[in-house]
Order: structure tokens, then C-alpha cells, then sequence
């Protein structure tokens, strides 16, 4: 197919399309110089990258599984994981602005399970945000 069918069929504009190619996640069938012209399954490459994407897999890592041909179940499993601890913060969170929305008190500070909500949710936020930044030391002689 040519690059404007690929571009045309899914979406996906022509100039990332050849950005992917750049990056080794497509291979063109055509020389250099020639317009670019990929094999049927492209289509079905592009999916799982989008996939992959969507996962919050990098594209680095989504082309180490497609270039490998192999899937790296252990890393599939740690995403997985990774994504259920995201989901369980996300519904707390929605569960926290729920109660917050239809709280009885005039004064969400003087709602003792509002102060909960919002301790819990702050702890959680500092914990990642230093992890993030790779300032938290979780080893056993961190006291201090």
C-alpha cells in the first residue's frame, strides 16, 4: 500500500507514519527515493502501536516487542499492574469528588470524611511525586 492509502485507511498522518518508519517500527517496502509503499499488515502494526501507546507503553518499548516478534509477558504483566493501581486511585479519586459534590456541610474542611479523602489522596501524591523524581528512598536505612 502507498503511504497516502496507509494515511487514508487509518488515520494516521503520513508524517508519522514516517517518523515510525524512522524509528523502526515500519519498514517501507520501496527504495530510496521512491514514494513509500508498505506491506499489507501495516495496518495491523499501527493497531498494536496505538494499543501499545494507550497501555502507556513508550515507543521505544513497543518496538522492542515488534521488532523482537515476541511479547515480553513479564513487562505486559507489570503494565497490567501498573494500570489497576492507576484505576484504583482514579475511582478513590472519583469517590472523593463524589462526596464532595454532595457533601451536607457548609465547609468541606469541617467534613471529617472529607479530611480523610483529602489526606489519603495528598499522601498518595507526595509518595508518587517523589518517586517520580527518584527522591524517595525506600531502603531500610532511610530514618532520617
Amino acid at each position: 500500500m502507498d503511504i497516502a492509502d496507509v494515511a487514508r485507511r487509518t488515520g494516521v498522518p503520513a508524517s508519522t507514519l514516517r517518523y515510525y518508519e524512522k524509528k523502526g517500527l515500519l519498514i517501507s517496502l520501496a527504495g530510496h527515493g521512491q514514494r513509500r509503499q508498505f506491506a499489507a499488515d501495516v495496518i495491523d502494526r499501527l493497531a498494536l502501536i496505538a494499543l501499545g501507546q494507550a497501555a502507556g507503553f513508550s515507543l521505544e518499548e513497543v518496538g522492542a516487542m515488534l521488532v523482537e516478534g515476541q511479547v515480553d509477558r513479564s513487562r505486559l504483566l507489570a503494565k497490567a499492574d501498573e494500570l489497576d493501581a492507576r484505576i484504583k486511585r482514579l475511582q478513590a479519586m472519583s469517590k472523593g469528588l463524589r462526596h464532595a459534590a454532595k457533601c451536607p456541610e457548609r465547609d468541606h474542611l469541617s467534613c471529617p470524611k472529607f479530611q480523610r479523602i483529602i489526606k489519603i489522596a495528598a499522601a498518595g501524591y507526595w509518595v508518587r511525586s517523589k518517586l517520580e523524581q527518584g527522591r524517595l528512598n525506600l531502603s531500610a536505612n532511610a530514618q532520617a
